[in-house]
């Protein structure tokens, strides 16, 4: 197990307070180097802000590509890998529209796009806003052609139902003026190694449930040290003070390697092939085991099936195995939704707004968070080889996205509202 990620949530404001971001480098050095200390890589320590255009307001969203190329430099003058600049809001839909420009200055800064999501915290009620999902479908259509190979869209995520405090990008964001941090883990392996060797599914979801609790309580140890009512003497300066520790997203992020594919995991459980019948109900296994576990959750903490990072999911969907109508399946159990998708270079808009919409659907009835991160390459059609020179994708091939456009009621702009299940 592996920590992918340390984040640091904050508002810097605008004009960007650089004393902000300065404490925020700091604490993240130091807490890099206290995770490495107690054993454990660190593969990136990043940044996360209040939505943009919160930070900017309405009369400076056009400023979003200045304001990306301004904390991407500070970033990285700071040792910060990365940054999230947060998500697009259906109140200005201006915010959508500058993020391809946004995208096309950085390519370590990241951005959202709410498309669902609550309208009070304390109610089952969300709103989906069609507007909103036809403006996240033009952004991932605008910003394909940035890079030769799609590669932009990395760094776009179409969020439904996402709460502020997960550490995993495109969808982070910071939602109060306290600083805070979490950590995002990359713990596929943990599935593999528990069901590997099980003889029946109960030995291997208690083994795994034993190893999430056993990192997630030496994690959670580490984030408590650095906290301002630590007895260590290390941590007791201002640069620290009010940060608050929201928790861990143990969700079993892969590598591109079988030995930490979330895909060989649901192989080792008896699944002949993941996309067989039987995958949801492995995924759904492996999710609930992570709810059993003992540590503070945050984020998605689930099930994460991103195509390209996972060498098993990468090779059944170039076998066609894998579709993407099972990836959205699974997602009504799983934590992230559909991620890091190889999509034909020509889908439009109008194509992508059908799927979108089903995660809307998903997220807003189960009442859980999901987020599309799809990845139309230019000059690719369906069944097309991939070759990211990118060491987290795996190699695969183009999948088919069986949509047309929406018509009549659908086709509008309405935003409506929906119920969870009870």
């Amino acid at each position: 197990m592996k920590i992918r990620s340390i984040t640091y949530f904050c508002n810097p404001q605008y004009p960007l307070d650089e004393k902000v971001l300065q404490k925020a480098g700091q604490f993240l050095s130091e807490a890099r180097s206290a995770y490495e200390a107690a054993g454990y890589e660190v593969q990136t320590v990043r940044l996360a802000t209040i939505p943009f255009p919160n930070l900017l307001g309405a009369e400076n969203i056009g400023k979003l590509p200045e304001l990306t190329s301004g904390i991407a430099d500070i970033a990285g003058q700071l040792k910060i890998g990365y940054v999230s600049l947060g998500p697009a809001l259906p109140e200005m839909p201006r915010s959508y529209e500058v993020i391809p420009e946004a995208i096309f200055v950085s390519k370590n800064v990241f951005f959202g796009g709410v498309m669902a999501g609550k309208v009070d915290s304390k109610l089952s009620d969300s709103k989906i806003y069609l507007s909103a999902v036809r403006l996240c479908a033009e952004v991932i259509v605008r910003s394909a052609p940035i890079e030769p190979n799609g590669f932009a869209n990395l760094q776009f995520a179409a969020l439904a139902n996402v709460q502020a405090g997960a550490p995993f990008f495109p969808a982070s964001y910071h939602d109060r003026d306290e600083p805070a941090f979490a950590i995002a883990t990359e713990s596929a392996d943990l599935a593999v190694r528990a069901f590997e060797n099980a003889k029946t599914l109960e030995d291997g979801r208690q083994a795994l449930i034993s190893e999430i609790t056993k990192h997630g309580q030496a994690v959670t140890r580490v984030a408590q040290s650095l906290l301002p009512n630590s007895q260590s003497t290390n941590h007791q300066s201002p640069n620290h003070q009010f940060t608050k520790f929201l928790g861990i997203d143990f969700s079993l992020a892969p590598f591109p390697d079988d030995a930490a594919s979330l895909g060989n995991a649901v192989e080792q459980m008896g699944i002949p092939q993941i996309g067989l019948h039987g995958s949801l109900a492995a995924a759904a296994i492996l999710t609930e085991a992570i709810d059993r576990a003992d540590f503070p959750h945050t984020g998605f903490s689930g099930f994460m099936q991103p195509v390209l990072e996972d060498s098993v999911l990468a090779r059944r969907a170039a076998e066609g195995r894998l579709t993407i109508k099972d990836a959205l399946l699974y997602s009504a159990v799983c934590g992230t939704g559909l991620d890091t998708v190889p999509l034909p270079g020509d889908t439009t808009s109008e194509q992508l707004i059908p799927l979108l919409l089903d995660l809307c659907a998903l997220a807003v009835r189960l009442d859980k968070p999901l987020t599309a991160r799809l990845m139309p390459i230019p000059g690719k059609k369906a069944g097309d080889e991939t070759n990211f020179d990118f060491a987290f994708f795996a190699p695969s091939r183009v999948m088919a996205l069986e949509s047309e456009g929406l018509t009549k009621s659908f086709s509008g702009t309405e935003t409506f509202h929906l119920s969870s299940r009870k």
